[in-house]
């Protein structure tokens, strides 16, 4: 695996099937793989849950945590895949974490995932006994300190008490209130009430999954959330209202290559599921109070779409600050300077020069340049600092520098 979190990912596949193995209280096996008879049966769940939360939605807000079986399947091949989400975006945080709530933490992938990534002091709160059970099974297998709680959101139960650095909602607001437009004020109430349990600094991570429903779903909470006045840390830099909107057909999703663990490749195939990508909706948002990220120099843009290619052309769709535009360039303007352009990844940040407006969108020539701002996965630094100006006409910049 070529990402920076993949040993640590590694390091905790035989912790899980070691709990799982002990949750059942049956069943020996070889630490790193599943039996053939384990493959099959945790394949089942899978399926089970792979129905009920992204095609049917079923499942959605039920409490499947509770079934021993369904809980087993999540912990053996979501697990992992959500532990993979959240190493993904938390390298785009502006500060490394200290104190973390991980809210409808499931058995914790997202919690631990943040331990690995730098937090000091974790917390895990779900409703689901069961899943908290083993989420501390996990941080005894692995010896982490791991701190936990109950937290029902149906019940409109108090948050956990304390400031934090971060706050992380895994795969959770797409399950509370139901479906469709009723759904966004409720969602954006709750994160507002979760947004004051972070400090001036901090954030609040939201990942999704990466279906169109859920995806629209998180955009038109993070308009609601700008409405309000909060500021998006990442992924966006368009500051109005979200432009995946304005097509019905339009989404707007996180891709990013992983080559699968063993074990959860085994159990995709076991259950005909294809996920030869990491794919999610993310947000991270910033407490009231907290301004946009200023962004470096440049006419930037991040690459939202897989590659768009034609014949002799390269083409992706970009958003920026100025808004969501196509990205255009002809194979026969390649230069040394513009070939970045045919090698983009979603999730990608670049600054272009010369371009010129063409159809829906934007064409780059052979004076185009094309420059990485941040790859997927990564935080968009910071502008430079400002030099302070001369205090007087003809004074140097730095008074201890000679003139």
């Amino acid at each position: 695996m070529s990402n920076g979190y993949s040993k640590d990912l590694e390091k905790w596949l035989p912790r899980l099937i070691a709990v799982w193995r002990a949750s059942r209280g049956k069943g020996t096996g070889p630490e790193t793989r599943l039996t053939p008879q384990e493959v099959k049966e945790v394949a089942a769940g899978v399926r089970q849950l792979s129905l009920g939360l992204t095609r049917e939605r079923q499942l959605a807000g039920a409490r499947y945590m509770d079934d021993p079986k369904l809980l087993g399947a999540y912990l053996l091949f979501y697990w992992p895949v959500s532990y993979a989400q959240a190493r993904q975006v938390l390298g785009e945080l502006p500060n490394r974490p200290r104190q973390v709530l991980d809210l409808g933490s499931g058995p914790g992938p997202v919690a631990f995932a943040a331990l690995d990534a730098g937090g000091k002091e974790v917390t895990a709160a779900d409703r689901s006994k069961a899943a908290l059970n083993l989420a501390r099974a996990l941080a005894t297998e692995a010896g982490e300190a791991l701190a936990t709680r109950d937290w029902d959101p149906t019940k409109k139960a108090p948050l956990p008490e304390g400031q934090y650095d971060l706050v992380t909602m895994g795969h959770v607001i797409n399950e509370l209130y139901g479906t469709g437009d009723s759904a966004t004020a409720p969602r954006a109430a709750l994160l507002e009430a979760v947004l004051a349990k972070v400090k001036r600094g901090g954030s609040l991570l939201v990942m999704e999954p990466a279906l169109r429903e859920t995806s629209r779903g998180l955009l038109h909470v993070r308009d609601a959330m700008v409405a309000k006045g909060y500021a998006v840390r990442a992924p966006c830099m368009y500051r109005g209202p979200c432009p995946a909107l304005v097509k019905e057909t339009d989404w707007c999703h996180a891709e990013r290559p992983w080559p699968m663990p063993q074990v959860v490749e085994e159990l995709a195939r076991a259950a005909s599921l294809h996920k030869e990508a990491l794919k999610m909706s993310y947000l991270v948002l910033a407490p009231k109070g907290d301004e946009w990220p200023e962004p470096p120099p440049g006419r930037l843009f991040r690459i939202v779409s897989e590659p768009l290619e034609g014949k002799g052309r390269h083409r992706y769709i970009g958003c920026g600050p100025e808004g969501r535009v196509g990205l255009a360039m002809q194979e026969r303007h390649r230069t040394e300077k513009n070939e970045r352009f045919l090698q983009l990844h979603r999730g990608d940040v670049i600054a272009v020069t010369e371009t010129e407006p063409k159809g829906d969108g934007l064409a780059l020539s052979d004076v185009s340049e094309v420059r990485m701002v941040a790859p997927a996965g990564k935080g968009v630094p910071p502008p430079p600092p400002k030099e302070d100006a001369p205090s007087s006409p003809g004074a140097s910049p730095n008074p201890g520098a000679p003139s």
